[in-house]
C-alpha cells in the first residue's frame, strides 16, 4: 500500500504537478464539440445518435501526445485489427456504458454486432440526444435511454469540466442515471461501465498498471476496490500517464476496477459477483421510479517525470474538493 502522506507532504507533491491554468475553449460543429486548452486540441465531444453512445476522442497530453487509441471513429472501425483478440469496437476511447440497463445492453453496440459471439441472448439499447449546453470550460447533455423499438426506460445526464496546465489535462466526469418510465435496475456484470480504452503503448507488455494500493498488474487490479487506477508508459519518446480517479461523492466509493492489461480502463461498482467469482454476491441496484444515482470521475493525464505519491496527493485534493 501506498505510504499515508502528511498534509505537508500532499502540497508539496501536489505542487510539483501545477503551474499556471490553461484558457478553456469549447466549440460546437454540428454533433460534436471540440475542447482546446491554449489554443491546442485536447478532445472532442461526439453525441451523434446514430452513434449508440456518445464518447470522447481522442485524449491528449498538454503536449498532445495522444493517450487513447484511435478508433472508432463514429462507427467506423476501418483503423482497428479485428483480428486481435482486444479489438472490442465498442471500446470507445471515453464513454459511460453498462451492460445491463433494465436487461438491455448498452456497452456493447449493435453496429458491431458482427464482431462478437457471446451476444445471441441480449437486446441492445441505444442513447438518444435530448439536449447539450456548453458554458466556459464545461459541458453537459442529456440522453434518453430507449430498447431497439425506441421505447425509453430511462434518461442520462453527462457533464465534463475541463482544465489543464503546461504539463497535465484534466476532465472531471459527472453521469447521472434516472428513473424516469419506472424503476432502473442495473445488473451484476463486469461489462461496465465508464471506460477509457488506451494507446496500445500503454497496454502490457509495454505500459505498467497501479492502484491507490500500491497493486500493479491486471491481475492485482482487476475486480478489486480503489481510490485510483493509473497506466503509464512512453509514447512518441515521451513518458505519459492517465489516472482515473473515483470521487468520495460517487455510488459505491470506492469502485471496483473493470481493468484490463490490453487497455480496457474502467470503473464498475456493479460486477461484485462477476468479479468475485462467488455466486453469494449480487452487486445489481434498483434505482426507485423518480429517482437517480450518480457517478463522479477525475481524468488525470500527465507528461514528464512523475511519481506515484504525486498521483496520490492530486487524488488527496480531489478527495477534498467533494
Amino acid at each position: 500500500m501506498l505510504k499515508v502522506l502528511s498534509v505537508t507532504s500532499i502540497i508539496v507533491a501536489f505542487a510539483s504537478l501545477l503551474s499556471a491554468a490553461s484558457e478553456v475553449k469549447l466549440e460546437r460543429t454540428g454533433q460534436q464539440i471540440d475542447v482546446s486548452l491554449d489554443g491546442q486540441p485536447f478532445t472532442t465531444y461526439y453525441f451523434d445518435s446514430a452513434v449508440a453512445k456518445p464518447y470522447l476522442m481522442p485524449l491528449r497530453t498538454a503536449s498532445g501526445v495522444v493517450v487513447t487509441r484511435n478508433f472508432p471513429v463514429g462507427n467506423d472501425v476501418s483503423n482497428g485489427d479485428p483480428k486481435a483478440s482486444s479489438f472490442e469496437p465498442h471500446q470507445r476511447p471515453l464513454f459511460f456504458g453498462h451492460g445491463d440497463l433494465d436487461g438491455l445492453d448498452f456497452w456493447q453496440e449493435p453496429v458491431f454486432d458482427h464482431y462478437y459471439d457471446d451476444h445471441g441472448h441480449q437486446a441492445y439499447g441505444h442513447m438518444v440526444l435530448k439536449t447539450v449546453e456548453q458554458a466556459a470550460s464545461k459541458v453537459r447533455a442529456r440522453f434518453t435511454l430507449n430498447d431497439p423499438n425506441n421505447r425509453i426506460i430511462g434518461e442520462e445526464t453527462q457533464s465534463f469540466v475541463f482544465s489543464g496546465d503546461s504539463r497535465t489535462r484534466v476532465v472531471d466526469c459527472e453521469f447521472v442515471l434516472y428513473a424516469t418510465a419506472g424503476p432502473l435496475d442495473i445488473g451484476d456484470t463486469k461489462e461496465g461501465t465508464f471506460g477509457v480504452r488506451l494507446a496500445p503503448e500503454l497496454s502490457a507488455p509495454h505500459g505498467h498498471m497501479l492502484n491507490s494500493n500500491g497493486a500493479q498488474g491486471e491481475k492485482a487490479i482487476w475486480g478489486k476496490a480503489a481510490n485510483w487506477v493509473e497506466y503509464d508508459g512512453v509514447i512518441s519518446g515521451k513518458r505519459v500517464g492517465i489516472a482515473v480517479f473515483d470521487s468520495p461523492s460517487s455510488f459505491r466509493h470506492p469502485t471496483t476496477w473493470h481493468a484490463r492489461a490490453y487497455g480496457l480502463f474502467s470503473a464498475n461498482p456493479f460486477g461484485l459477483r462477476e468479479f468475485s467469482g462467488d455466486p453469494n454476491k449480487d452487486g445489481s441496484w434498483s434505482v426507485p421510479e423518480g429517482k437517480s444515482v450518480t457517478f463522479r470521475y477525475r481524468v488525470l493525464i500527465l507528461e514528464g517525470d512523475f511519481k506515484p505519491a504525486e498521483i496520490d496527493a492530486a487524488y488527496a485534493k480531489y478527495a477534498g474538493e467533494k
